[in-house]
């Protein structure tokens, strides 16, 4: 089948444990639910285009443990071609999430030293139509940096953190979709668009993020804010994923960049009204009925 988008970088199982407030030092405490699903930056984003109507890639590490086997049977049910994931003996990452009554959340993640993904050239290079990076697998991200501008073909970062990643692609992508945890101290400025101000002249394109307080971004020449959608909020954990995962698809689909960030904002809204990263990426059925109550 034709190939609309690659999602490159971090796949990790998510162990999601309710929780009634945030535990302090030496404190036990008894979760009321766990949820156990596959997540990770690029994985989720790869799950959410799929739902969403593309044919996605997942480009990226999982281990051959029973963490890793439900992952990569979770992505093969989703439709995801995981024809680019390395398997390994190093342990899948895992990440123990705790969501309190609000929605929000804490992250807990163990990576192992995992094996260097190396180059794979896409068969039918003429069908991709946008490639996604998470700033994780920097070799493999590099090299399909590359191959895609060679190609013509749309390239995002999703910057949630400043590290060596997220550092060495910024300036390179078509699309700097950061949030203000990178963006803010990787910029030095209190504001986001003090930071988009800073980032601008490097990147062409620039979408800053503040969960409910919406986006600033300078994209195809045009500056602008955007508020987040009210929702009742369950768990925000996923949402950045999946804000980048409707972000990707738009810009695979041609959608004008108000048109692509709406529909983003939109999907990342949606996943917040449900529990888990991964179970709660909606569909596109969803995300239009969604927008058309909203017009």
């Amino acid at each position: 089948m034709p190939l609309d988008l690659l999602c490159v970088g971090m796949a990790a199982y998510d162990l999601t444990f309710c929780i009634t407030h945030q535990p302090g030092a030496d404190e036990k405490m008894r979760a009321s639910t766990l949820l156990q699903s596959g997540g990770g930056p690029a994985a989720n984003a790869a799950v959410a285009a799929a739902r969403l109507g593309l044919q996605s890639a997942f480009v990226g590490y999982l281990g051959q443990d029973l963490y890793g086997q439900a992952h990569l049977h979770e992505l093969q049910a989703e439709g995801v071609d995981i024809q680019w994931v390395l398997q390994g003996s190093a342990c899948s990452p895992i990440s123990s999430i705790y969501v309190k009554p609000d929605g929000s959340r804490s992250v807990v993640n163990y990576r192992d030293v995992t094996p260097v993904i190396q180059f794979v050239k896409p068969k039918q290079p003429t069908y991709l139509k946008a490639v996604l990076f998470d700033g994780h697998e920097l070799q493999v991200s590099l090299a399909l940096l590359e191959f895609a501008q060679a190609h013509q073909i749309p390239t995002i970062l999703d910057a949630g953190s400043v590290h060596t990643g997220t550092e060495m692609l910024w300036n390179k992508v078509d699309y700097l979709v950061a949030a203000e945890t990178f963006a803010l101290p990787f910029t030095a400025e209190k504001t986001p668009a003090g930071a988009l101000q800073q980032l601008l002249p490097l990147c062409r394109n620039v979408i800053i993020t503040s969960g409910t307080h919406g986006l600033v971004y300078h994209c195809d020449g045009e500056t602008g804010a955007m508020p987040a959608f009210h929702v009742a909020v369950v768990d925000s954990t996923g949402a950045g994923d999946a804000f980048h995962g409707g972000f990707a698809t738009a810009v695979a689909e041609g959608k004008s960049i108000r048109e692509s960030l709406r529909f983003a904002s939109a999907v990342a809204a949606l996943s917040c009204t449900h529990l888990g990263a991964r179970p709660s990426l909606p569909y596109r059925n969803e995300v239009e009925a969604f927008l058309n109550a909203r017009k």
